[in-house]
């Protein structure tokens, strides 16, 4: 991304979004319409839970990877589940202040993840459709908004 390209939220700093979405096509969407969007400057995505955990903790190829502000979370992932990534964020110190939202199919996704004892910054439902994916961008931009005046800053 050049720097024409870069937003930034009201403290002017960079925001770097860490999508887990083991759908190619999805993240494709996701990427697509949060570049039109008006305060996600970096997606960086993961199709598996191993790879998001690896990720968040900058272990092996991601030694180098920005931590991440807000994080996507597929509960259905290839391999450790989504239900395990969350698990093991929400039980990591380093991590518990970025805010977390689980993209859920359902309001019964939301119970699914409940049912585990574990518990998200936020539940938002996936879009389906092309169409439903500018109103997804902008139901997680007012997520980051309310995240960045509850706390003062962005977390990260």
């Amino acid at each position: 991304m050049t720097p024409a390209d870069e937003t930034s939220d009201d403290s002017g700093e960079i925001i770097d979004l860490l999508l887990i979405e083991p759908n190619h096509g999805d993240v494709r969407l996701f990427e697509e319409n949060f570049k039109e969007g008006k305060i996600f400057n970096s997606i960086h995505a993961v199709s598996d839970g191993e790879e998001a955990l690896a990720f968040i903790n900058q272990h092996g190829e991601y030694e180098e990877a920005p931590q991440p502000d807000i994080i996507l979370l597929e509960p259905q992932l290839p391999g450790k589940s989504g239900m395990e990534v969350l698990s093991e964020l929400n039980n990591t110190p380093k991590v518990t202040d970025i805010p977390i939202v689980v993209l859920t199919s359902s309001e019964l996704g939301k119970d699914i993840v409940k049912s585990h004892d574990l518990e998200a910054d936020e539940y938002i439902r996936k879009p389906v459709g092309a169409e439903e994916f500018i109103e997804f961008v902008q139901e997680v931009e007012n997520f980051w908004l309310a995240v960045v005046r509850n706390n003062g800053n962005s977390g990260g």
